[in-house]
């Protein structure tokens, strides 16, 4: 694993891990910084802890980490990172509790791609659907 972290972590990550719970998503990106802008722009998440290597972050009661592709230099998935413009394909990343309408606006206004607005669905709930820099879909919902 190559880090570009220099200095201490925020934390260890085996006391990060017992924090987690359920579901967690680790999400691999190539560059942390447009990562975490979009995740704060659009998703309005709050970045516990970032450095060039590993993000924690927060929004609507989730919590989810970003490793940089470097990170991943012995993980099985690195052989095909670099052969993807576009990650996750057939995942939807929702964010539940997350205005669609305004998550657009702040995604459009940014100049993210929003693959669809905001619309209600026939399953209850209002929805948009937004990729980040890496391509990931996040779909802000609320139930109407």
């Amino acid at each position: 694993m190559v880090k570009k972290r220099t200095g201490t972590p925020w934390k260890p990550a085996g006391e990060y891990s017992k924090e987690l719970g359920g579901l967690t998503v680790n999400l691999l990106v190539r560059d942390m910084g447009k990562a975490t802008a979009f995740a704060r722009a659009v998703l309005q998440a709050t970045v516990v802890y970032e450095d060039p290597d590993f993000a924690a972050l927060e929004a609507c009661g989730a919590k989810w980490c970003l490793h940089a592709d470097h990170t991943y230099s012995n993980h099985p998935l690195s052989g095909s990172l670099a052969e993807t413009e576009i990650r996750g394909t057939g995942a939807e990343l929702r964010v539940l509790g997350l205005d669609p309408d305004a998550a657009e606006a702040r995604a459009r206004a940014a100049g993210y791609h929003v693959l669809a607005g905001s619309l209600d669905k026939p399953h209850g709930m209002r929805e948009c659907y937004i990729l980040d820099p890496d391509g990931y879909l996040w779909v802000p919902s609320v139930t109407p």
